[in-house]
């Protein structure tokens, strides 16, 4: 089994230099080099204007990940917030290939990068690092002997390796474009012997690799000790206590010239506010223990399960009699009811879907109907909702939007929306900054009092945030593999 291992991660390995130019070859890598491709320039007033964030980051317990259906992670929650801030959208891009990390910076496809990533001074000749989000130390990461628990500690002890100079000739797996690597160069310098350092496939996360050594399909691998120390929680049979480094800072990078970005970065990081939620973050991922194990290692976590719900099944099969991604529709319900099957609200709106009485008796249902039931009669009011649109908006991703406005506020107003965009020259076949502004509008006297508008008054933010927080939360959806 380890020799498959290895085979399948050193083809990776060959497929991701290939792609990845901006790395040098394996044993003669001392730093990260500069991208080939033209850098970008975008700094905060441009995206501010383009309106939202795009963090490259990885799907892992410290940094980003999905549980019952709610974003979560280390870095994801210090963003959010700051993004809030910022008054942008986080859009929050799962790299696919780690060693295409820094490229996809330089390159713009990501504004930032939060993913654990250690402070080089190799790394600072590429990157803008921020203010020190923590401080950790390389550790190794190695697997106790089998039935270690039923050994004595001094056993488990003389079985593992505490000498940096117990490295010589070892394998061991880590990324290329990672701080790992260059450390491991440094420490064969200092022992005078050869590491076997195999540069692990970009598409193996880091914490993946942990979880190899833990199966025992890979011997050694390399982390930072928080990353260690959690995932140890996880996988008793590791041990993360023989360091490799000296303690180092933890940070988010970001491109050399984003300056203004940086500076924002930095003050919120240094701000009161932003220290309360760095606090609060490092306690909720990273000191307890008990609840984080429970959220990553549930079937409903994007880290080790492939649900979003305990209602996926339904969601699917309804999905498909609506030709939707069953992903979105799993966004809307979230936003709906939270996946509480008993929710209600104070105009009685009712269950997983939230329907009204009258729309509910209207698909044949009451509120004593099963949650699979709930989701058919919400999904056929979906059906209705499209056959509404479908020739008004002919464009089947815009009418999406339509479609989630009207089950929100209804079709009339959403109407009388369109035909405000028409009165004001704007497209009347178009959501964003068209339609949805002018929903916005119908709030206004001088507006719901037109000639064209046949519904009256409307308070039409709540529907234009609710189409918003479904298309965000769907974004996150997509990250996961299922």
């Amino acid at each position: 089994m380890q020799e498959f291992v290895k085979t399948y991660l050193l083809l990776g390995l060959a497929f991701s230099l290939i792609t990845a130019c901006n790395l040098q070859e394996a044993k003669d890598a001392k730093h990260i080099e500069p991208p080939k491709k033209e850098i970008i320039v975008r700094d905060l007033d441009a995206i501010r204007q383009r309106g939202k964030l795009v963090v490259l980051t990885e799907n892992s317990s410290s940094s980003y990940y999905l549980y019952r259906g709610q974003p979560m992670g280390y870095d994801f929650e210090l963003l959010n917030d700051f993004a809030k801030s910022e008054n942008l959208a986080l859009e929050i891009m799962v790299m696919e290939d780690m060693n295409d990390m820094f490229e996809h910076l330089h390159s713009g496809v990501g504004d930032l990068i939060a993913c654990n990533l250690t402070v080089t001074s190799e790394r600072k000749d590429k990157v803008a690092f921020t203010e020190a989000l923590l401080t950790t130390r390389q550790v190794l990461v190695q697997r106790k002997p089998n039935q270690w628990y039923s050994l004595k500690e001094a056993q488990v002890e003389d079985s593992l390796i505490r000498d940096l100079k117990g490295l010589a000739n070892q394998d061991i797996y880590v990324h290329e474009y990672s701080s790992f690597y260059s450390r491991l160069q440094s420490v064969q310098d200092e022992i005078g012997q050869d590491i076997n350092i195999i540069s692990a496939s970009g598409n193996i996360d880091s914490e993946q690799l942990i979880r190899l050594v833990a199966e025992g399909q890979i011997p050694y691998t390399v982390a930072d000790e928080n990353v260690g120390q959690l995932n140890q929680t996880y996988y008793p049979q590791i041990d993360v206590k023989t360091p490799i480094s000296f303690e180092q800072e933890i940070a988010w990078a970001v491109r050399p010239n984003s300056e203004d970005l940086l500076l924002a970065l930095n003050e919120w990081i240094t701000s009161a506010p932003g220290q309360r939620k760095l606090t609060f973050a490092h306690k909720k991922y990273f000191e307890s223990i008990k609840d984080q194990k429970a959220r990553t290692q549930s079937e409903y976590s994007s880290l080790s399960g492939q649900g979003i719900s305990l209602f996926d099944a339904d969601i699917k099969k309804e999905s498909l009699r609506l030709e939707w991604d069953w992903k979105l529709l799993a966004s809307m319900i979230y936003h709906e009811s939270r996946f509480n099957p008993n929710a209600r609200s104070w105009a009685g709106a009712f269950g997983l879907m939230q329907l009204m009485p009258n729309t509910a008796e209207r698909f044949g249902i009451d509120s004593t109907a099963t949650s699979a039931a709930n989701i058919k009669a919400g999904v056929s009011y979906l059906k209705y909702l499209e056959k509404f649109w479908e020739k008004r908006v002919p464009d089947r991703n815009e009418r999406l939007k339509f479609i989630l406005a009207s089950y929100n506020v209804g079709p009339g107003h959403v109407l009388d929306a369109q035909k405000i965009a028409t009165y004001l020259n704007k497209n009347p076949q178009i959501w964003e900054n068209n339609v949805a502004d002018c929903l916005l509008l119908k709030s206004q006297s001088e507006y719901f009092t037109l000639d064209v508008v046949k519904h009256g008054y409307c308070r039409g933010e709540e529907a234009y945030k609710y189409v918003k927080r479904i298309m965000s939360t769907y974004q996150h959806y997509q990250t996961m593999k299922s």
